[in-house]
């Protein structure tokens, strides 16, 4: 039989994004630490060096405000979170070997040092800007904490910086009746000194660091698009009140929150270097022969590839080896949504359904590259289903009890050496995707050798065999051949459901060892078959959806504001003769397509009963257009038409909820017809 080659010994240092310490774990954060942590596993399962760190972020505007009105301090706020953190991705099977918190003594010290490093090396500017401030609460206002009314399309509650309905972009002094988003008082302008990173002096550097290899060809072209427009100096400073580091000498500065994050990811490593002994420099000094990975999601690369390598550049450290991006999950094809139930927390999901099928079907899914992945629930049972259930456990199952009935535990001997050998040839195809992070062609071709070991069982019919006479040899070696088939199986497997091998190690009282696989079970005792893992219930997967839902949220009190969705004040009263006026009609989507150059807006086409209004709708983010068209909901029919930069809107349709993918229509009964009045 062929021996697994000896691989070089690699020291690997491996990290993923550092969640916000604001919330709660949900799937969609979930597929980039089950991507990293089957990585990792892989590389420890080869026996090569890697550690596996990571940190809750836990600095920022918001942080603070929420600890505010939740009438605790920060760090009591980002203590809780990091511990509620830590009991989802253990509960998970994600196996750190460090999860910290960016707010730490070796963090300040890092941050401290490159930023004087920075500022020593001239990379530092200085320069006053003008900003919104809330008078009240005595505090800069980033856009996001500012409202008012769009000054391109007159429509309220929009943003500091764009409209969700009309798709306009502007800056906050713009608006008109601006608002802040915290107090609700009107901000004012006012100057500050900040202190930026000179990011277009490394515009060289990263022009040949981007085409490298460090990343994947997609992202290294969107980078290029970037940097042929020209980068800008990076604002790395915030005014106080803030919860984050103070700026050395700049009393009332302090870093902005993603300088200090992904410095996290240094601090993080030095904390278990301190505690295990493990030489920090050598994975981190400019020309380590070490190597280090950072997963991430699409949408932060610019800070992880443009940013973070210029800053590693000049202040003495190595580069990441590679920066690999995934891309979001949606959930049956659509938007993760709370009134849908698809918006699934971590501990939800727990609650309900056993964490190895999300892995395996994460991983079923995963490629190499930034693709969007569709967790299609019904998929996710008949996936799991078949494949590990129906076609690996199977296997045991069908096998275990004729070795503990028949021959006390014992194994025979290996008589299927060809067909055991095309197992084990396979270890060094699936280490390539593995190591490529091809976790889907790996599952893919794990199931094709699981279909053979299962055809082979079929073909042998053990339980015909045990009913034969003088065939207890026979019986015993295809029950053998079935077992180290199901071992070699789970070995490869094993870093995408680590439960699982643990128990078959226990099962087959032996190691489940990647480099040693050629190394059969024969003559060995094995233990007592036991239950591995049971078939996926739909009935669990629809009250776990159910216990996601979301009701159209109640009035926010203030203690439950928040910035994102802040307490809004009420309206000044109206009489009765000027809501008569208005009218609201049932109204028939018969159209619905998108808006070009608008990122939030639909185009609607709708019969009023007596004919078609063009209406243009805010609620992209929420609704897909083929999603809409057919459906009823109602319209405010007599609101003065509007010309926008797109057309005449004739109208307006009602939809509610506190916004982003959380938008409804709200269809009437069943019997409503289109120009129907409602009273």
């Amino acid at each position: 039989m062929t021996q697994a080659s000896a691989k070089q010994k690699r020291d690997i240092l491996v990290t993923s994004a550092l969640p916000y310490a604001n919330g709660p774990i949900h799937l969609g954060h979930l597929l980039e630490y089950i991507q990293t942590d089957i990585w990792t596993r892989y590389q420890k399962l080869r026996g090569h060096t890697c550690y596996y760190v990571c940190a809750d972020d836990a600095h920022g505007t918001a942080i603070m405000l929420r600890a505010e009105r939740e009438g605790i301090t920060p760090e009591q706020l980002i203590d809780r979170i990091r511990q509620e953190h830590q009991q989802d991705f253990g509960d998970f099977l994600i196996r750190f070997d460090n999860y910290y918190t960016t707010h730490s003594e070796e963090n300040r010290q890092f941050s401290e040092f490159i930023y004087r490093q920075l500022q020593q090396n001239d990379h530092i500017a200085t320069r006053t800007i003008t900003q919104s401030f809330d008078p009240e609460k005595n505090m800069f206002l980033a856009d996001r904490f500012i409202k008012g009314t769009c000054p391109k399309c007159k429509t309220d509650d929009q943003y500091g910086d764009n409209c969700e309905v009309c798709g306009a972009t502007y800056s906050p002094t713009e608006l008109i009746n601006p608002r802040s988003a915290v107090s609700g008082a009107t901000p004012i302008e006012k100057e500050s000194e900040h202190f930026f990173f000179k990011l277009p002096d490394f515009a060289d550097f990263l022009a040949k660091w981007t085409r490298s290899g460090t990343l994947q060809p997609q992202v290294a072209n969107k980078l290029a698009e970037w940097l042929d427009a020209g980068l800008h100096d990076w604002d790395i400073s915030r005014d106080a009140p803030y919860f984050g580091f103070e700026v050395p000498d700049a009393p009332g500065k302090y870093f902005y929150v993603w300088l200090d994050a992904p410095i996290g990811y240094l601090a993080s490593f030095k904390n278990l270097c301190v505690r295990e002994g493990i030489d920090f420099e050598h994975f981190w000094k400019a020309d380590s022969s070490a190597e280090v990975y950072h997963f991430i999601g699409k949408d932060i690369i610019n800070f992880h590839a443009l940013f973070w390598p210029a800053i590693l550049h000049d202040t003495g450290f190595r580069t990441p080896t590679a920066v690999w991006a995934h891309g979001f999950v949606t959930v049956n094809g659509k938007k993760m949504s709370k009134s849908r139930g698809t918006f699934i927390m971590a501990r939800t999901y727990l609650d309900f359904l056993n964490p190895e099928y999300l892995r395996y079907y994460f991983a079923a899914k995963l490629t190499g590259g930034v693709d969007d992945m569709d967790l299609n629930l019904d998929d996710f049972a008949a996936r799991v289903n078949s494949d590990l259930v129906g076609k690996v456990v199977n296997i045991a199952s069908r096998s275990a009890g004729f070795i503990s009935k028949r021959f006390d535990g014992k194994l025979g001997e290996v008589t299927e050496i060809d067909k055991l050998n095309e197992f084990i040839n396979a270890g060094e195809e699936l280490a390539g995707y593995y190591e490529n992070r091809e976790f889907g062609r790996a599952m893919r071709r794990i199931m094709e050798l699981a279909d053979i070991a299962n055809q082979y069982v079929n073909d042998e019919q053990p339980w015909v065999v045990a009913k034969q006479e003088g065939e207890d040899e026979k019986l015993q070696a295809i029950c053998t051949n079935a077992l180290n088939m199901f071992r070699l199986l789970m070995t490869y497997l094993a870093p995408v459901l680590p439960k699982t091998a643990d128990a078959s190690e226990s099962f087959l009282n032996a190691k489940l060892d990647w480099n040693n696989r050629a190394e059969l079970l024969q003559d060995h005792g094995i233990n007592k078959f036991q239950p591995l893992m049971s078939r996926v219930d739909m009935a669990q997967i629809e009250k776990m959806l159910d216990a996601s839902k979301e009701q159209l949220p109640a009035t926010k009190t203030p203690a439950e504001a928040t910035p994102e969705t802040p307490l809004e004040p009420i309206s000044p009263e109206i009489e009765f003769d000027d809501f008569a006026k208005v009218d609201l009609r049932v109204v028939k989507i018969i159209k619905a397509e998108h808006v070009k150059g608008a990122d939030k807006l639909l185009r609607l086409t709708l019969d009023v009963g007596h004919g078609e209004r063009n209406v243009f709708a805010g609620i992209k983010s929420a609704y897909a257009p083929e999603e809409l068209e057919g459906r009823l909901t109602v319209m405010v029919a007599n609101l003065k038409a509007r010309k926008m930069k797109f057309g005449l809107s004739e109208g307006m349709v009602l939809a509610a909820g506190p916004g982003g993918k959380d938008i409804f229509i709200l269809s009437p009964d069943s019997g409503a017809t289109p120009g129907m009045r409602i009273m």
